[in-house]
Protein backbone atom coordinates (compact mmCIF):
# COMPACT_ATOMS: atom_id res chain seq x y z
CA UNK A 1 0.00 0.00 0.00
CA UNK A 2 1.42 3.27 -1.26
CA UNK A 3 0.15 6.63 0.74
CA UNK A 4 0.97 9.84 -1.06
CA UNK A 5 3.47 11.88 0.37
CA UNK A 6 3.29 15.30 1.79
CA UNK A 7 4.93 17.61 0.04
CA UNK A 8 8.04 18.97 2.02
CA UNK A 9 8.73 22.78 2.61
CA UNK A 10 11.70 23.85 0.89
CA UNK A 11 14.03 25.28 2.84
CA UNK A 12 16.70 27.93 2.02
CA UNK A 13 19.56 29.51 4.18
CA UNK A 14 18.91 33.53 4.89
CA UNK A 15 21.00 35.37 2.72
CA UNK A 16 21.66 37.64 5.95
CA UNK A 17 22.12 35.32 8.65
CA UNK A 18 22.30 31.99 7.71
CA UNK A 19 19.78 30.72 9.33
CA UNK A 20 16.97 27.93 7.42
CA UNK A 21 14.28 29.86 6.42
CA UNK A 22 10.69 28.49 4.72
CA UNK A 23 10.28 29.06 1.14
CA UNK A 24 6.83 29.25 0.75
CA UNK A 25 3.60 31.67 0.87
CA UNK A 26 3.54 31.79 4.51
CA UNK A 27 7.14 33.53 4.77
CA UNK A 28 6.32 36.73 3.58
CA UNK A 29 9.89 37.50 4.04
CA UNK A 30 11.72 34.91 1.46
CA UNK A 31 14.04 34.88 0.85
CA UNK A 32 15.07 36.32 4.58
CA UNK A 33 13.78 34.81 7.57
CA UNK A 34 12.74 37.79 9.17
CA UNK A 35 11.74 41.63 8.26
CA UNK A 36 15.06 42.29 10.61
CA UNK A 37 17.35 40.53 8.11
CA UNK A 38 14.99 42.15 4.82
CA UNK A 39 15.81 45.65 6.26
CA UNK A 40 19.49 44.92 7.09
CA UNK A 41 19.55 43.66 3.32
CA UNK A 42 17.71 46.96 1.76
CA UNK A 43 19.86 48.66 4.06
CA UNK A 44 23.03 47.54 2.82
CA UNK A 45 22.02 48.31 -0.80
CA UNK A 46 20.98 51.76 -0.04
CA UNK A 47 24.36 52.60 1.46
CA UNK A 48 26.11 51.31 -1.23
CA UNK A 49 27.94 48.45 0.11
CA UNK A 50 26.77 46.09 -2.55
CA UNK A 51 27.91 46.62 -5.99
CA UNK A 52 28.09 45.29 -9.09
CA UNK A 53 31.53 45.50 -10.93
CA UNK A 54 31.62 47.09 -14.53
CA UNK A 55 34.17 48.56 -16.79
CA UNK A 56 34.11 52.23 -16.86
CA UNK A 57 32.25 53.07 -20.66
CA UNK A 58 34.31 55.17 -23.19
CA UNK A 59 31.76 58.18 -22.60
CA UNK A 60 32.09 58.18 -19.09
CA UNK A 61 33.77 60.90 -17.63
CA UNK A 62 37.33 60.49 -15.85
CA UNK A 63 37.79 60.71 -12.81
CA UNK A 64 39.48 64.23 -11.56
CA UNK A 65 42.42 63.52 -10.63
CA UNK A 66 43.49 61.03 -13.10
CA UNK A 67 47.02 61.33 -15.09
CA UNK A 68 45.70 60.02 -17.93
CA UNK A 69 43.09 62.25 -18.83
CA UNK A 70 45.72 65.11 -19.15
CA UNK A 71 46.55 64.39 -22.67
Amino acid sequence: MNTPSTPRARTVRCPQCGKESVWNAANPYRPFCSARCKQIDLGAWASGQYRVPAAPSDSEPEAPGNADSLA
